[in-house]
């Protein structure tokens, strides 16, 4: 019989068992994973003094780590993984015979299991939220290539003594994770170099969003059109960098989580559980936070686009180009929380798509002359429309996944 165990932390998916049967599990469900690899999954089952019975017992010998998307986040329903009120894992295994997994969840109460031991479920969960973390820190190195914006270079440009420091910051962290690679542990020297580390982000990670709001004030306080498409047009680039920035700190606060669970680990292992949930709670809230003050952002240029799409009788040029940089920052903020998990990849496509199409007919209806006036106030509401619609969804998906990771039902809808 062939079987392969499940674990769930809300953020991702382990799936455990034999090579053959995992690889099966997988394309029968149509998932992509990453390789736990074989240092993390030695690590992964060996903890606790009932491990030798148990890998005894269970042919286990591979693991993989799906990230929870909408269609694989229907796995834990329906299979029916059971959470555990104690670790917030839900967890099950997962039956077929004759080399067909048939999708048959049976509780797991039997000692042979992996998740009957409560360290080996407490090491489970460290390595999926490092896993996780390190899977956005690889998807923030690739978006600050992708915009090319070297923050260093935004950070040096600053007079501000905390930001300074940030550079200083961010070697010694990336300095230490080379370390635990190559060690398999974090130490006290190691811990030693990176632990006021958080302070100096956290600082960064402020002023930065302070910077957001100010582009976003002035905006506010500009009531001619052609200040304001100043303005906006400046906003374009502004508003990239800061956000270069603010990605680099959740990147290095994920680092920091990522080396602070194996010194747990390592020093205090009976509150390794208590530890990961709690760094689990504090990255959401930063989360959160970051998502409420971009959104605002958006908002307020939305606000500054539907001034300029009023006065757009009298000034056919630069009315649109200020709906034009709203959609540029529009699109570089979805851009950004896709990266940072805040909202999906196919919003962030979409916005992009209806931004591009908006400027490719704006561009053609003002070379028509006098046509040009009317599809501009046309054009106008329609972006602004749109960007409504983008922002709602955004809105509602964050909502969402507040609800999913709570364990709450969605207003409205009963549970099944």
């Amino acid at each position: 019989m062939d079987e392969i165990q499940l674990i769930s932390d809300g953020d991702g998916l382990a799936v455990i068992g034999s090579a053959t049967d995992v690889d099966r599990f997988l394309v029968s469900e149509g998932l992509s994973s990453k390789d736990l690899g074989p240092q993390r999954f030695k690590s992964f089952v060996s903890a606790g003094a009932a491990v030798a019975q148990a890998g005894s017992e269970l042919a286990a010998d591979s693991g993989r780590w799906v990230k929870l998307t909408p269609k694989s986040a229907q796995l834990v329903k329906k299979y029916g993984l059971r959470e555990s009120s104690k670790t917030g894992l839900s967890t099950g295994v997962v039956k077929g015979r004759k080399g067909q997994i048939k999708g048959f969840v049976e509780f797991v109460k039997a000692p042979r299991s992996l998740l009957t031991n409560p360290a080996i479920l407490a090491n489970a969960g460290r390595i999926m939220s490092q896993v996780a973390m390190q899977q956005t820190m690889d998807e923030i190195t690739d978006y600050l290539a992708l915009i090319d914006e070297k923050v260093d270079d935004v950070l040096r440009a600053q007079k501000d003594a905390v930001l300074a420091r940030m550079i200083g910051v961010g070697f010694v962290i990336e300095e230490s994770m080379t370390l635990r690679e190559k060690r398999g542990r974090v130490d006290d020297v190691t811990w030693s170099k990176v632990q006021t580390a958080p302070v100096t982000i956290a600082e960064t990670q402020a002023y930065a969003l302070r910077q957001l709001d100010s582009i976003a004030e002035k905006m506010e306080n500009k009531t001619k059109i052609g200040d304001l498409a100043t303005t906006a047009k400046a906003a374009e680039s502004a508003v990239r960098e800061w956000l270069a920035v603010l990605a680099r700190c959740f990147q290095l606060q994920d680092a920091i989580a990522v080396l602070e669970l194996d010194r747990v680990l390592d020093a205090s292992p009976e509150e390794l559980n208590g530890h990961r949930l709690g760094l689990r709670a504090a990255r959401q809230n930063r989360l959160e936070h970051i998502a409420r003050s971009t959104e605002l952002l958006v908002a307020r240029m939305n606000a500054a686009a539907g001034t300029a799409n009023a006065k757009v009788l009298l000034h056919p040029a630069k009315s649109p180009a200020v709906v034009r940089s709203r959609n540029h920052v529009a699109v570089d903020v979805h851009d950004f929380h896709g990266r940072l998990g805040i909202e999906s990849g196919r919003q962030s496509s979409e916005a992009r798509r209806w931004a591009e199409a908006a400027a490719e007919v704006r561009d053609k209806a003002l070379e028509t002359g006098a046509k040009g006036v009317g599809a501009a106030r046309s054009l106008g509401n329609e972006t602004l429309d749109r960007a409504g619609t983008v922002k709602g969804k955004l809105s509602s998906g964050i909502a969402e996944r507040t609800w999913r990771r709570r364990g709450d039902e969605k207003p409205g809808v009963e549970a099944e």
